[in-house]
């Protein structure tokens, strides 16, 4: 419930509410199974949704579908109304729309393989680190030749074409083996069965189409359905990933502003973290600090908040922690490290009122107009003001296709891809090499060893030219500081290794390796 620059949670008359110039400061929402979270989840993403700001969130349980739906009284409802000083509940529809990765129950949400990046689809593909490279290197020779990978079909025959020409892709890009790219192959498949193969397309999400509002002015709460994907981790870790990629890559700077721009709530975030890389982990932690001069508040929703990284967690200001239970000597020093991060109440000692809370009970702490935590309060979470619970096919259906993006995204493209040029090119070939003589053939092979033995002339002229480099280097640093370094060595190294190098046509990409 949103009133005067401020959601309403808790308390009488919004004593304990958000403030919306607060909530690009990012937030948490913590506690065991059955206490509350999904009702603490649509009261804030109503919130922001009637204080104008478009909200995304992912349907775990298939049960946040309701906001479609005025909500009604129940029993729990009426008796609590008390607390919050309020006789009624002003019960209302929220603007909604329905997503799903695989186009079941809501518009397809598809992305490109050249939009994912070579990092998340590594990620995605379970690849080593030298199969990463050189997934890298086949990404780079697409960029660099302007093939574009939209789909599994493009990213296939891309790998069957750099490992059908190697040598020649070897020489200028480093070592390619054809285990590393069969590796990839077989991976590909794998994906392909769990669901690639109906992500991966167009026309891809725009992320622009997430930042709507309906004609009175009030944020769309647009649902990704996730019942299905959660069951898929990795890919849900690396489709949630993506999309934070697009918005920090899109979104210009907007600095201090009266409300986000936009809030995206990430459920059983335990799926996006566990078992990520160091290196993963590091880029997420770099964009979540970063995106909040964007506009863009992101909210964790975990059982506790020992499932995110401390690095994370440590961006999460605004924070409303459910009940834990303490069973073992580890949880009862979980909760220990949870109360800590609270700002004391000097009425309650906030390590015993964790185990203590009832379900729709919660300790709350939001961050006050001058930007500091404000001190831990116990109290219930005000109801949803939309239906609680699921909603039929056809309420569902009713809403998706009388949206303004069906005709947008409820199609399939196929657009002129690496697919389609590199096929061509290859039959091309194929039909040129059948109607050749066995003398053209000869010559064609001739010519094709003559340009590999100048392009490995070249490479040693290279490398003797970097390390004449590498020692005018070192001699010049020496007679400088009269110390040998290999700084002067790896400077020179560098200018010469850049002389003749072609400044082609590259995609540039972000901090996830997604396409600019």
């Amino acid at each position: 419930m949103y009133r005067d620059g401020k959601i309403w949670m808790s308390g009488k008359d919004g004593k304990l509410g958000l403030l919306t110039k607060m909530a690009n400061r990012h937030g948490l929402i913590a506690g065991a199974s059955g206490t509350g979270k999904t009702i603490t989840l649509k009261v804030l993403a109503e919130g922001f949704s009637d204080a104008g700001v478009p909200v995304f969130l992912a349907d775990i349980k298939g049960d946040l579908a309701g906001m479609c739906l005025i909500g009604s009284d129940n029993k729990i409802i009426k008796e609590r109304l008390p607390y919050f000083g309020l006789e009624e509940l002003d019960y209302k529809t929220f603007p909604t729309c329905f997503w799903d990765i695989y186009g079941k129950k809501g518009h397809p949400l598809r992305a490109t393989i050249s939009d994912m990046g070579p990092i998340l689809l590594s990620e995605l593909l379970g690849l080593s680190e030298i199969q990463f490279q050189v997934l890298n290197v086949i990404f780079r020779i697409a960029d660099d030749n302007g093939l574009l990978l939209i789909d599994i079909k493009d990213l296939k025959e891309m790998l069957r074409y750099v490992n059908d020409n190697r040598e020649e892709f070897s020489a200028e890009y480093g070592n390619l083996t054809s285990q590393s790219i069969a590796a990839i192959q077989r991976s590909l498949v794998t994906l392909e069965s769990l669901g690639g193969d109906i992500f991966f397309g167009e026309p891809m999400l725009d992320i622009f189409d997430f930042l709507r509002c309906d004609s009175n002015g009030k944020g769309y709460i647009n649902i990704l359905h996730s019942v299905e994907l959660s069951q898929n981790k990795t890919l849900y870790s690396a489709f949630m990933l993506w999309l934070l990629s697009e918005i920090y890559e899109n979104m210009p700077e907007a600095g201090d502003l009266d409300k986000p721009r936009a809030v995206l709530f990430f459920d059983e975030a335990h799926l996006i973290f566990k078992d990520a890389p160091k290196v993963l982990l590091e880029k997420i932690e770099q964009v979540i600090r970063l995106i909040r001069s964007k506009g863009i508040g992101i909210y964790f929703i975990s059982q506790s908040p020992s499932d995110i990284p401390d690095t994370v967690l440590s961006q999460l200001s605004n924070k409303i922690q459910h009940a834990l239970r303490a069973y073992t000597p580890k949880e009862q020093k979980a909760i220990r490290a949870v109360a800590e991060s609270f700002r004391p109440n000097p009425t309650f000692k906030t390590e015993d009122v964790i185990t203590e809370l009832a379900t729709g009970e919660a300790i709350v702490s939001f961050l006050d107009e001058t930007g500091a935590p404000t001190v831990v309060e116990r109290g219930y979470i005000i109801a949803p003001q939309s239906k609680m619970g699921t909603i039929t096919d056809d309420e569902r259906n009713n809403i998706i296709n009388n949206s303004q993006l069906f005709v947008k995204y409820n199609r399939e493209v196929d657009s002129v891809s690496a697919f389609e040029v590199l096929s061509e090119d290859r039959e091309k070939r194929e039909e040129e090499e059948k109607n050749m003589s066995a003398n053209e053939k000869f010559q064609k092979d001739m010519e094709k060893i003559k340009k590999q033995r100048q392009k490995t002339a070249d490479r040693i002229v290279g490398n003797t030219m970097s390390a004449a480099g590498r020692t005018i280097g070192r001699t010049a640093a020496k007679a400088v500081t009269g110390k040998s370094t290999g700084l002067g060595g790896t400077i020179a190294s560098t200018l010469v290794g850049n002389i003749g190098r072609e400044l082609g046509k590259s995609i540039t990409r972000g901090i996830f390796g997604s396409k600019l």
